[in-house]
């Protein structure tokens, strides 16, 4: 049985210009974008729009892509989660009226404050084995649950179960180690 070329690979194909990659790429994830896009925006024809635009992101921004930050899956279901934010962002109304009170938008210092935990985040997840940092991806940055992380890997459940558990433990250890990074 031949090996499936993994979707990093079909990725960096696709940024060359390899239209069977892209067709590749888009065969293994319309569907499960387009049930993360209904699923979020609640309506068909707006998650029709939102897949279409994270595929033709994805044909632009391929190049993009770094393998060594991480597995093809995390990567194409971040563009999709930006197509699926502004799907959401195009249906909200622009108040007409300038409002009476500032907004509860982050200023400077909470910002600063957000730049350092994150930086500090990304660092932990750095050091996860692949396994178990490709399980928080799928699931804190693509949105799924776990059992849609146990399809979309083809593993059983009680494995992503205990690669998240494992994870989080892990991070929690790195990032309760403030001297450390």
């Amino acid at each position: 049985m031949p090996r499936m070329t993994s979707d990093g690979d079909l990725i960096q194909r696709a940024a060359t210009g390899d239209r069977s990659a892209f067709e590749d790429l888009y065969r293994r994830y319309a569907r499960p974008v387009f049930g993360l896009a209904l699923r979020r925006l609640g309506d068909r024809g707006r998650a029709e729009d939102a897949v279409q635009e994270t595929f033709a992101s994805i044909w632009r921004s391929a190049a993009s892509y770094r393998p060594e930050r991480g597995p093809g899956a995390p990567w194409l279901y971040a563009v999709a989660r930006n197509a699926i934010v502004d799907r959401a962002r195009a249906r909200s109304d622009v108040p007409a009226d300038i409002p009476d009170e500032p907004g509860a938008e982050p200023g400077p210092a909470e910002q600063a404050e957000q730049g350092w935990v994150a930086w500090r985040v990304h660092r932990a997840l750095e050091e996860l084995p692949d396994r178990e940092r490709e399980v928080i991806a799928l699931a804190y940055w693509s949105g799924l649950s776990q059992s849609e992380v146990a399809e979309f890997l083809g593993i059983p459940l009680g494995t992503v179960k205990t690669r998240t558990r494992a994870a989080l433990q892990r991070l929690a250890e790195i990032l309760g180690d403030v001297d450390g990074i």
